[in-house]
């Protein structure tokens, strides 16, 4: 495979991993946040019984937390290169699974009235979504590109570096020795500051 087809394929992976740990994550902290069962407290006549509506979050009040986490991670596999993205899909996919974990609890547990099982299985389902691309980006993510070269810093050349030390670097510029202030105040005054 060809250097320019290696790095198509590459972001496609990347575009991929990302989208399945952040819409993963996305599912799961949504379905966290859904009633997942309603307890109702009877209460003696004409009184109507007390509704409890109990959401994923107040049963397992860490799921939430991990899904924003999965979710921050998601964006930050973009970020990262190398060794580090690799370290970082590991911690993903263990995030996934927790979150996960959480989701199949919530569908076996006895929570104390009906449960809705849509909710728990959204949340078990996000959850295994970034997992995996936790793992995919555990695997394979080292030989994914980075951000484009716009996003850092240039390197100085040699000349630059000189003039930043104070060594020769060239021919004097005409505005060397001359404070910024002055040379706006030249123009202030219609007057070529570069003229000397």
């Amino acid at each position: 495979m060809r250097g320019g087809e290696r790095s198509v394929v590459g972001r496609r992976a990347l575009a991929y991993a990302v989208v399945l740990c952040l819409a993963g994550a996305g599912l799961a902290l949504w379905a966290a946040t859904r009633t997942w069962s309603v307890e109702l407290t009877v209460r003696p006549s004409p009184l109507p019984p007390v509704r409890d509506a109990r959401s994923g979050a107040s049963l397992l009040p860490w799921l939430p937390a991990l899904a924003l986490v999965t979710l921050a991670g998601g964006g930050a596999v973009l970020a990262t290169r190398g060794r580090l993205r690799r370290v970082l899909g590991v911690l993903l996919g263990a995030l996934g699974l927790v979150v996960a974990a959480g989701g199949g609890y919530g569908l076996v547990a006895d929570v104390g009235g009906p449960v809705s099982r849509q909710w728990p299985a959204l949340c078990l389902l996000g959850g295994l979504l970034g997992a995996v691309g936790g793992g995919w980006t555990a695997w394979r993510g080292g030989d994914w590109p980075a951000m484009g070269a716009r996003y850092e810093r240039p390197a100085r050349t040699a000349p630059e570096a000189a003039s930043a030390q104070g060594g020769p670097a060239g021919p004097p510029t005409p505005l060397a020795g001359r404070r910024t202030t002055e040379a706006w105040d030249a123009l202030d005054r219609g007057e070529d500051p570069t003229a000397d």
